[in-house]
């Protein structure tokens, strides 16, 4: 009987005999531990790569050439791109596609999806066809991908601990310039008509060639009557779950970013291990984005991951009890003038990761 074996053992034994006690449900029904910490910066490049595998990240996604005119990778892109991740030692376990990404649609170059402009977005969504199938090819399991108009909103950014400056929105504090986007007025029931345009096209691929479609919820959410003329159906618990049921497939799911996730609650400590639990108990997530918040709906600060209201310790139980499998990364790390790339933010947000895992394994 080696050491662990034996302590557990006696401890049982102990417990049975000296009072009626049971061992927490959570305890017991813990799975292996499958996540791993992961890295989504760019570019991907043998510099990048080093210094991502120096700081003990094994799992990345990755940002192929971008396409340009053709306006979708090759095969041949996604098979260098693989093999530059594996010759540093990184698995290439997701790409990011090089549209539908957070960026606001006055400045995006490729907006008829989120427009709802055909001819243009059939094209688009070809295009992505042809990135799935291309997946496939190169032995790269998923892609993750936005479905905003908006962008990532913020207000003025406030001071945090040693100079950092803070990303934050406060809706109060914010002025919808210009009033409206391009976009014009979209209600939610026109969202939802483009999202499931989309999702109808796109998940039949997925399932046919087996890659994974991973969604970035919108960030922050906004009042139901919208901001900038856009409500934003994917800035609500409700809305997450609702989407996820559009299409009944293991391939359909989210990049969860547990900032975004909990910049939706009015109690982010509590609220976002529901929100799990409801999510990765249907095999929905495929990719976490690990990062902290001090606030709540419409006022918020993003922090270093120890600083801010989620105990971020139990988050990662929560994740690992529903048996979540992938990535952990970390995501809008602080600025600070010392550091312009953020690269040390990076740094220290693998470490507390990788920390955080181990701990939970030997605990366990």
């Amino acid at each position: 009987m080696n050491r662990r074996t034996f302590v557990t053992a006696t401890t049982l034994g102990a417990a049975g005999s000296a009072c009626s006690a049971e061992p927490e449900a959570t305890e017991a029904a813990l799975p292996p531990m499958r996540m791993h910490v992961g890295a989504q910066r760019s570019p991907t490049n043998k510099e990048m790569l080093q210094f991502l595998k120096r700081h003990g990240v094994d799992h990345c996604c990755g940002y192929p050439p971008h396409p340009g005119e053709r306006g979708h990778w090759s095969v041949e892109d996604l098979v260098k791109t693989r093999e530059l991740c594996e010759s540093e030692g990184v698995a290439l376990d997701m790409v990011a596609l090089p549209f539908l990404a957070s960026s606001h649609i006055d400045r995006e170059s490729r907006g008829a999806i989120m427009l709802g402009e055909s001819p243009q977005r059939d094209r688009d969504i070809d295009d992505i066809h042809k990135m799935i199938e291309g997946c496939a090819s190169a032995g790269i399991p998923a892609f993750k991908y936005n479905m905003s108009i908006l962008g990532v909103l913020r207000t003025e950014p406030t001071p945090g601990r040693g100079g950092s400056l803070y990303s934050t929105w406060r809706l109060d504090e914010a002025v919808a310039d210009p009033p409206l986007t391009r976009a014009g007025r979209v209600d939610e029931d026109t969202a939802w008509e483009r999202i499931t345009y989309f999702l109808d096209r796109v998940i039949p691929v997925a399932n046919e060639f087996g890659i994974r479609a991973a969604c970035h919820p919108h960030d922050p959410g906004v009042p139901p009557e919208g901001y900038q003329g856009v409500a934003r159906v994917l800035g609500t618990p409700e809305g997450l779950y609702r989407f996820m049921g559009i299409q009944e497939s293991p391939h359909h799911g989210f990049n969860l970013c547990l900032g975004t996730t909990s910049e939706m609650l009015q109690d982010p400590a509590t609220q976002i291990h529901d929100v799990i639990r409801r999510i990765g108990g249907a095999k929905k997530i495929f990719n976490i984005h690990f990062r902290n918040i001090v606030g709540k709906r419409d006022s918020f600060q993003e922090v270093y991951p120890d600083e801010g209201d989620m105990n971020m310790v139990e988050v990662a139980r929560t994740l690992w009890e529903v048996d979540y499998p992938y990535m952990l990364m970390p995501d809008h790390m602080p600025r600070h003038d010392d550091d312009p790339n953020r690269r040390q933010g990076f740094a220290y947000g693998f470490g507390y990761i990788k920390g955080l895992l181990q701990a939970l394994r030997e605990t366990a």
